[in-house]
């Protein structure tokens, strides 16, 4: 446990020039991601295996939403619930309760996934998708890998008690920020919170979301709770404030009161302590060089990424960005050519370089301004 608050500590010092004070969370394993930089502030045996139980629901949602967004699938399509699905709602496990060979809506089983936690719309969205739960768990692992989660392994489109079913806080933190981001709009459906399922032969059934800290005034808007005996409870979630998002990630909490107030706590702590500025947004063309021989004097320049910093609230002032290159830029200049770079440092320590692209093309001066100019440099050393 020493060993592990020594590395953290090291870790956040690293970051920032500081050593920040650790919140106090009684849990097994734990991450804090900022969504916007990706910094990792804060970790707690966030490599260790983990059984994610219902946390695994996410990677379900996730390719449910990718056939949505290539237009393979749509919202309002038909399912037909199979027998291996009907009788997950019948083994005690949390269920939206559909019946043997009801017709259901893939939203209606989005919604009995994501707010009630069925796993028996799991198994109905896995067999209506790939045909086995199986299969469906093939494509979960293929699309581990492309976002790059290199712990995890899925055997089930639920969570449930499987040994082959597995991951870690920060593989799920990565998934998390992957689904926030790719998904905007579908995953507004993990804020919702209460889902009735107007069933076959029965009253409508009324449940509410699972995540308790959805009905907390912090912001939260997702994500996932989990539950297992031998994993106790554990819970993937995100709040977001007017310009910034957090992420966390725990598991091994010993009851439900602490994985709520662990978890506020731990978001609470990166919020108080941390602050995400934005740098620069990709293709803005809001820097300027200037340029050697070019019919322009400038040329203006962007990025291709966004680039978000997280630090220390209170080592604000020490982070700096300046642009830089080598002399004047020699015209011709293409578009898209690289021309300096984006300097980000933390108390004169480097903690990003970014290349800098042309957004303009600028063509070379004609032949005797550029004799006049060249002349002109040689005399006074003024370009």
């Amino acid at each position: 446990m020493i060993k592990n608050i020594i590395l953290v500590l090291f870790f956040l010092f690293t970051l920032t020039g500081r050593v920040w004070c650790e919140p106090k969370i009684d849990v097994r394993t734990a991450i804090l991601m900022d969504y916007n930089s990706g910094a990792i502030l804060y970790e707690l045996e966030a490599d260790a295996q983990i059984y994610p139980a219902s946390m695994t629901k996410i990677m379900t949602t996730i390719i449910v939403f990718d056939l949505i967004k290539n237009k393979k699938l749509k919202l309002e399509d038909e399912i037909v619930v199979s027998e291996n699905a009907w009788r997950m709602s019948k083994s005690g496990y949390s269920s939206m309760f559909i019946m043997l060979n009801d017709t259901v809506t893939v939203e209606d089983l989005l919604k009995g996934i994501i707010i009630v936690s069925g796993n028996d719309a799991c198994v109905a969205l896995a067999e209506g998708i790939a045909g086995t739960e199986s299969n469906f768990a093939d494509m979960m692992n293929e699309k581990a890998a492309e976002i790059g989660l290199e712990n995890t392994n899925f055997s089930n489109s639920s969570g449930i008690n499987d040994p082959d079913n597995y991951s870690t806080v920060r593989d799920i933190a990565l998934m998390s920020k992957y689904l926030i981001e790719n998904f905007p709009e579908l995953y507004k459906l993990y804020a919702e919170k209460e889902f009735t399922w107007d069933r076959t032969g029965g009253d409508p059934i009324k449940q509410g979301n699972r995540n308790p800290l959805l009905y907390k005034k912090i912001g939260a808007d997702g994500i996932k709770t989990g539950y297992l005996a031998v994993e106790q409870y554990s819970l993937a979630s995100s709040i977001k404030g007017e310009s910034r998002r957090l992420i966390a990630v725990a598991s091994g909490f010993k009851s439900k009161n602490s994985r709520s107030s662990d978890s506020i706590k731990l978001l609470s702590w990166g919020l108080r302590n941390t602050n995400t500025y934005e740098i620069a947004k990709k293709h803005d063309p809001k820097f300027e060089f200037k340029t050697w021989l070019g019919k322009n004097e400038t040329v203006k320049g962007h990025i291709n990424e966004d680039i978000y910093i997280t630090v220390s609230k209170k080592d604000f002032k020490k982070l700096k960005t300046f642009t830089y290159h080598n002399g004047p830029i020699k015209a011709p200049i293409k578009k898209d050519q690289e021309i300096g770079y984006l300097l980000v440092t933390l108390d004169d320590e480097e903690l990003k370089k970014i290349p800098v692209y042309s957004s303009e093309q600028v063509k070379k001066v004609n032949i005797f301004k550029s004799l006049f100019l060249s002349f002109n440099y040689m005399i006074w050393g003024d370009v």
